[in-house]
């Protein structure tokens, strides 16, 4: 609490939001596996141990899931520790939660990382901006708007990750809680 002149002002101590989300790795090599759970755990300050199970759509490589709990804004730091190892492919999502926007990451290695704002319903929320782009890149490059905004909506990731999300359907699940 400070006191300027006659008025008191008050500092509420930090609020940390809470969210929660998964890590869905789709393929990784066998080399790989341990390198994900040690780049996790870094980032959720506890060990990971990933139950593997045999990705079919990319033979010899292998896929897991984690859900996690920790403060909003997580998932940025777990998509950062696994961008641009060669052989992965992942996703991370992040819940919309206490004031603070949820979030999806996906990444492979063909076409780098892909962010997008997700709201309470799980729909992506493009920003004003992106979309005066995109119009702005359509009309500079001859390219269709339309693939300007599949490009803003994640379209080329969905597509290329669409075979691996649907072989590892069934996937065992483990939950991860981080005491914040």
């Amino acid at each position: 609490m400070r006191t300027l002149g006659k008025a008191t002002l008050n500092r509420p101590e930090e609020v940390k939001v809470t969210s929660r989300g998964v890590v869905y790795v789709h393929s990784a090599t066998s080399a790989l596996c341990p390198h994900v759970e040690w780049a996790l755990a870094g980032v959720l300050g506890v060990p990971v141990s990933l139950q593997w199970t045999p990705q079919p759509a990319a033979p010899g490589t292998w896929r897991a899931e984690l859900s996690w709990q920790g403060p909003a804004g997580r998932s940025a730091a777990l998509a950062s520790a696994l961008r641009g190892w060669l052989h992965l492919r992942y996703e991370v999502t992040e819940e919309p939660s206490g004031g603070a926007e949820g979030a999806r990451y996906s990444y492979t290695p063909e076409l780098g990382l892909f962010h997008a704002i997700t709201g309470v319903h799980g729909d992506l929320q493009v920003p004003e901006d992106r979309l005066r782009a995109a119009v702005l890149t359509a009309r500079a490059t001859g390219t269709p708007l339309e693939d300007e905004v599949d490009r803003l909506l994640g379209q080329p990731w969905d597509d290329e990750l669409e075979t691996f999300r649907w072989a590892g359907e069934g996937a065992p699940v483990r939950w991860l809680h981080q005491v914040v």
